[in-house]
């Protein structure tokens, strides 16, 4: 039958089949990635005082309860 080194072989080969295939839409997928943190991290450091509480706006929501009075 086969033998270790056989089956590595076997291992290896279908490794590089699947990274040709998915290689580039995993670093396409990683570079857009890269690029959205990154304007993440200007967008906030632009926007924020040094020193300054970050205040995020939103919906306030009165707490679940029974009514008072």
């Amino acid at each position: 039958m086969f033998g270790l080194s056989e089956l590595a072989v076997i291992l290896v080969v279908v490794i590089v089949v699947l990274a040709v295939k998915k290689g580039p839409d995993l670093a396409r997928s990683a570079g857009k990635s890269a690029r959205i943190l990154k304007a993440e991290k200007r967008a906030a450091t632009e926007t924020a005082e040094p020193g300054a509480p970050r205040v995020v706006e939103g919906e306030v929501v009165p707490p679940e309860g029974p009514p008072r009075g």
